[in-house]
């Protein structure tokens, strides 16, 4: 009964056919596809998706709409609301820093809350397509740059706030160094 015979020959045909059927069995519950058949349609989690898949109603392209964002956006982050704070972000900003570690940065590294509200002020129109938001907090003015894109208004760190986004570059040990914090 070697592989020269007839029952050798049935023999590597079985085989050859459960390898088959294992191997189609692989590509079916990975979501790929075999020679010459179209890829399958790969499975999608909505949760888990990030932040520049995410996506949102459309924001007016008004200042009135800006005013209103920009207050929440600073109520948010003064209330802790660290995911939605970054889900306002643009894209740029975004690439500095995930989601999951500015989150862990203001949860582990807490500023210290003022007890005074924001307040937004105004907004003016600024230089290719930036928008400037200004606030008020405990007497202190301070202006945030905000774009228009994609239907949505985002804050940008990076000209907003530029010494926070070199810290948010910073591996975690070195920003809290830098910040001053002692997570335990």
């Amino acid at each position: 009964m070697g592989p020269g015979t007839a029952e050798g020959w049935l023999t590597q045909r079985r085989v050859a056919a459960a390898v088959a059927g294992v191997l189609a069995a692989a590509w079916a519950l990975t979501g790929c596809s075999g020679p010459g058949e179209p890829a399958a349609p790969a499975a999608r989690s909505v949760t888990a998706a990030p932040a520049a898949t995410r996506t949102y109603p459309p924001d007016p392209r008004t200042v009135a709409a800006l005013l209103r964002i920009a207050q929440v956006f600073n109520t948010d982050y003064d209330s802790g609301r660290y995911g939605a704070v970054y889900d306002r972000w643009d894209a740029r900003s975004q690439a500095i820093i995930s989601r999951a570690g500015y989150i862990r940065r203001h949860v582990e590294c807490p500023t210290a809350p003022t007890g005074a509200p924001v307040r937004v002020a105004g907004v003016t129109r600024g230089q290719d397509g930036r928008w400037l938001v200004r606030y008020v907090v405990e007497g202190s003015q301070s202006v945030d740059t905000w774009f228009y894109l994609e239907h949505r208004w985002v804050f940008d760190i990076i000209l907003s706030n530029p010494g926070a986004a070199a810290e948010y570059r910073m591996p975690f040990t070195k920003y809290a160094a830098a910040v001053g914090c002692h997570p335990q």
